[in-house]
This record gives C-alpha cells, sequence and structure tokens, in this order.
C-alpha cells in the first residue's frame, strides 16, 4: 500500500464504485460569475432535520427547486425523504410531518444526496438561514459520500435585509418576509412548500437587485462581503 493511498480516507461503504464514478463526474461548482441575475441557474434549498443540533442532528428531508431564465422552473424540483428509521418521534420531526412510517420508507442517503448533486450541477445555492442550510448538507455529504461541499451558498435572510433597509423587522424569519411581500403560502416546514416560497421571494429579491445595480452573481456576492463588514462593524462600536 502506498502512502498516498494510507493518507487518503476511506469512502464511506455505501459508496460502490458505481458511485465513485458519479460522483467523479459531477461538474466543479462555478464561482460567482459576471453574466446577469436572470442568466444564472440557481438552485433553492430547504432541509427539514431532527433538530438544531449543528454537530448532533440529522437531515430528514431534502426539498430543492431551480431558478432559471428568471424564473421558478416547475419541471426541474428535487424532494428527498431520507431513510432514517432509528430517528425518535420529537417535536421537531413531527412538525415537519415526518412519522416513523415516512424515515422509514426514505431513500437511502447516501443515493438521495449524490442525486442532489447531479441536479445542482454546478449552480449556486440559495437558502434562508444558509449557513444552517450549508452546514448540515456540508455534514451529511461527508458522513453519507465522503464528498465536500464546495457549492456557494447565498443567504435570503441576509439579501432581503440588504436591499431593504427601510423595512425594520428585527430578526425576521421567512414568514416575516412572506407577510412583507404579500406571498401566499399553501404549506410551511415542508421542505419542498418551503423551497418553492424561498424561491419566489428570491425572485422579488432579485428584481430589487438590478433596480439596484446589482445584476450579476459577483456584484451581489462583493455587495455582500460589504454589508457584512459594515454590519460587523456597526455591531462592535
Amino acid at each position: 500500500m502506498s502512502l498516498f493511498t494510507w493518507l487518503r480516507p476511506s469512502l464511506p461503504a455505501a459508496v460502490d464504485p458505481a458511485m465513485r464514478q458519479r460522483l467523479a463526474q459531477l461538474p466543479k461548482p462555478a464561482p460567482p460569475g459576471v453574466h446577469s441575475l436572470r442568466e444564472q441557474r440557481w438552485v433553492v434549498i430547504d432541509l427539514e432535520t431532527s433538530g438544531l443540533n449543528l454537530n448532533r442532528d440529522q437531515v430528514l428531508s431534502i426539498g430543492a427547486v431551480a431558478i432559471e431564465d428568471g424564473a421558478i422552473d416547475f419541471s426541474q424540483q428535487f424532494e428527498r425523504t431520507l431513510h432514517r428509521p432509528a430517528q425518535k418521534t420529537n417535536p421537531s420531526v413531527l412538525i415537519h410531518g415526518l412519522g416513523p412510517d415516512a424515515l422509514a420508507a426514505g431513500s437511502a442517503p447516501a443515493t438521495a444526496l449524490l442525486e442532489l448533486l447531479e441536479f445542482i450541477g454546478d449552480s449556486p445555492l440559495l437558502a434562508f438561514h444558509a449557513p444552517f442550510d450549508q452546514h448540515m448538507l456540508g455534514r451529511a455529504l461527508k458522513d453519507s459520500l465522503g464528498h465536500r461541499l464546495q457549492h456557494s451558498f447565498y443567504d435570503v435572510a441576509e439579501i432581503a435585509p440588504m436591499l431593504n433597509p427601510d423595512t425594520v423587522m428585527r430578526e425576521a424569519g421567512l414568514d416575516d418576509w412572506i407577510g412583507h411581500f404579500g406571498l401566499q403560502v399553501d404549506e410551511r416546514h415542508h421542505a419542498s412548500a418551503d423551497a418553492q416560497v424561498t424561491a419566489e421571494l428570491a425572485l422579488i429579491l432579485f428584481s430589487q437587485a438590478r433596480r439596484q445595480q446589482l445584476d450579476s452573481p459577483l456584484q451581489l456576492s462583493t455587495r455582500l462581503q460589504q454589508w457584512r463588514r459594515r454590519k460587523a462593524q456597526s455591531h462592535s462600536w
């Protein structure tokens, strides 16, 4: 055995040779580009988890939808419940409507997560409170596939107040912004439904961004970095 082979971490047992080949064929995530927000394909993602502990809780279900050509493409939707038969029922699980039967009948985590990566392709990701989804998804990918998440994540919970500085809502949640823009929601706390309404909110924000001369992923990313720095400085005074 070579030193390189010894140092290289082994893949989880669930990753068979066919899955390794599919992982190897995944496109590399694209960095923020200078093309327009409309030209960019985005994937809006929402995770339902067993709780909010970043190191202990698990991803239970995944919902995602693509934004392409400036609109939600309903032909590009992704929904999976993960096979978690050992998951105990608790309030966090029940609020998502994921009972023991649904979790026992779910897809194998490695298979579902690989299919998600193939659905995402090289597109950047949008989520509400993205750091949580980014961490939980990254840990799930590492545990189930031995894969490191490298996609750019944009936080709709940051973009909304940045583009609407005169809207005073302290620590506004998704429901607050849904109400602010008058969006109609038939269902909440369900991964697919939450991904869809987050996508609707993102389209409103992209329209606002263009009016504020932010019309590329790179411009939006740069402005977000500046906004975070100003926010951190104001909190340090």
